[in-house]
């Protein structure tokens, strides 16, 4: 009896201990759904996770709310700030607008380590290593072959308390051949506190993600205030899944969580502090169209002169399913183009000479100010006497260049240049490069089908906020982001990846030699083979046998002569 007592009390104080630590995460998973400008839904899954811990002090290895396998990676390796993005498709800028997450096409990951790292190479090699293992990606093809340290476009998200900021503690890489699959989001699903079970995340089926015109799974970590003083810190894990419907796919513009996400939703995850979903209603101006049920209220947000009204509802415990119906009759489609976007393509013909292009378009009325990188491949050599800036049929002098050369299977090439633009005007950069040979086992298994050379970043501050759905730097919500109006807001686009074809062998010749010399081979193998493995054994003939045998043949010729005569 007293040793049950005594068993009991360890519980309660177990329990006491696991509950204090417990107030101390905090959780909240959102989703917002937006319609978009040329027939398609945009569905964005917003889940925060908050650890008001001490970083320098805490052991990372008990957590509740936080993922632990993320936790270890993050104390063992000095990581400050990390974020990683998994994408399929190309986001339409010119039609979208800007997502509430930008991501590159492909695979990109970027991280911050603390200023006492003594080996930043080192520790960024074995990062990458194990993202790899952990969202069962090929970030272990991550080196030093295709890794920066840009100076000016990713800057510390998060709270620093560095007396000036370091490029060398920063680095930047993309693998844009990188194809996402269920195999990307059922560990990305596992960091969540209640998984797929329950919530927002039990509509992250594979069957109708994976089926969209557009998906993006985002991982960003960083240091945040705890309280407004910034007396303490505390760490933010950020996942976040972005996908874009297409009606022509859905087949209706009726949209619903049925043919989004393949089922309905029941209930919310019990370890959330709060659990909501957004549905746009601005497109209303030129779509028609009525949400099921009503929604608990309607919030309107005044951000940076864009208003917007917003549909809220508050996940109960049992069923729920929002749908959408649309009335045909009223259809007033009017694309406004956001203030900033930009494009990427390549110029020249033959395997010679060729160029690349990026074209950055100001739509607003006034000048801004933006930051363009390229990380590109080491097997594309760039010359930059040939880079050129034109405006609007003006050359326009860059306000800074950082240029990094690369090295033939060392490091890539690195440009980073501050850009002034015109209002309302189309700038060109433009850059030529060489086609060279490479070794014959440096080509992919499809060598033909080209070479990819990532998207390259713009940066920028606007200063207004149209079609601009991005989270504050101070936020992490999407609730978080109404009537947060701030003197810029930053926008970071992803242009387009490219596809060079550079010289390829034949490689048919080789495997036409290699099937030649196994014929050769094979033929020649096999006689000596039997002759020098097989057993000689002589055997004795049957002497009767071969009596009879003359006898029959002695018979036969006699008996021929006679018919003869």
């Amino acid at each position: 009896m007293k040793y049950f007592a005594s068993w009991i009390v360890l519980c309660i104080i177990n329990q006491l201990q696991c509950t204090l630590s417990l107030a101390h995460d905090t959780f909240t998973e959102e989703l917002l759904i937006k319609p978009l400008f040329g027939n398609q839904v945009y569905a964005h899954f917003n889940f925060a996770t908050v650890w008001n811990v001490e970083p320098e002090n805490e052991n990372y290895r008990h957590t509740n709310l936080f993922p632990r396998a993320l936790a270890e990676i993050v104390e063992s390796l000095n990581v400050q700030e990390l974020h990683i993005s998994l994408t399929s498709g190309l986001w339409r800028y010119e039609t979208w607008g800007y997502p509430v997450i930008d991501a590159a096409p492909g695979a990109e990951v970027w991280a911050w380590f603390k200023p006492h790292t003594k080996n930043v190479p080192g520790n960024w090699q074995l990062l990458t290593n194990s993202l790899s293992g952990l969202l069962c990606a090929s970030f272990n093809f991550v080196d030093h072959k295709n890794t920066i340290s840009p100076e000016f476009s990713f800057r510390p998200r998060g709270v620093v308390d560095w007396p000036s900021v370091n490029n060398s503690f920063v680095r930047y890489a993309s693998l844009p051949r990188e194809i996402v699959c269920t195999e990307n989001l059922t560990p990305f699903k596992k960091l969540l506190p209640c998984g797929s079970k329950a919530g927002l995340a039990s509509l992250l089926n594979s069957g109708h993600i994976h089926n969209t015109k557009y998906h993006s799974i985002g991982l960003h970590l960083r240091q945040v205030c705890q309280t407004e003083s910034c007396d303490a810190i505390a760490l933010e894990l950020q996942l976040a899944v972005s996908l874009v419907y297409d009606y022509a796919l859905l087949g209706t513009k009726d949209w619903s969580f049925k043919n989004l996400f393949g089922q309905g939703l029941h209930g919310k995850c019990p370890l959330a502090s709060n659990s909501s979903i957004y549905v746009d209603l601005s497109s209303r101006a030129w779509h028609n169209f009525g949400i099921f049920p009503e929604p608990n209220k309607i919030e309107t947000s005044i951000r940076g002169g864009q208003v917007s009204d917003y549909a809220v509802y508050s996940i109960p415990r049992y069923f729920l399913n929002v749908h959408a119906k649309y009335d045909a009759s009223f259809d007033l489609s009017i694309n406004i183009p956001p203030p900033l976007h930009a494009n990427q393509y390549l110029t020249g013909y033959g395997q010679q000479r060729g160029g690349i292009v990026t074209e950055i378009y100001n739509n607003h009325w006034n000048s801004l100010t933006v930051i363009l990188l390229q990380n590109i491949a080491w097997f594309v050599p760039v010359y930059l006497h040939t880079l050129n800036v034109v405006s609007n049929g003006q050359v326009i002098t860059p306000t800074v260049l950082r240029y990094g050369p690369g090295g033939q299977r060392k490091k890539p090439y690195y440009i980073e240049v501050v850009l002034k633009l015109p209002p309302r005007s189309v700038t060109t950069v433009s850059i030529d490069f060489d086609y060279v040979f490479l070794e014959w086992q440096e080509y992919p298994p499809d060598a033909n089908h080209g070479f990819y050379i990532g998207s390259a970043v713009v940066s920028s501050f606007l200063p207004l906020a149209k079609n601009y759905t991005g989270l504050p730097q101070d936020s992490s919500t999407v609730f978080g982001s109404f009537n947060a109006s701030r003197s810029g807001y930053l926008v970071q686009i992803r242009t387009e990846n490219m596809v060079i074809t550079l010289p390829t062998p034949d490689f048919s010749m080789p495997y036409n030699v290699i099937c030649l010399a196994c014929t050769v081979v094979a033929l020649a193998f096999g006689p000596l083979h039997n002759i020098t493995t097989k057993r000689l054994i002589l055997k004795k003939k049957n002497e009767e046998k071969l009596i009879q045998r003359l006898k029959n043949r002695l018979v036969e010729k006699f008996w021929k002569k006679e018919k003869e005569e």
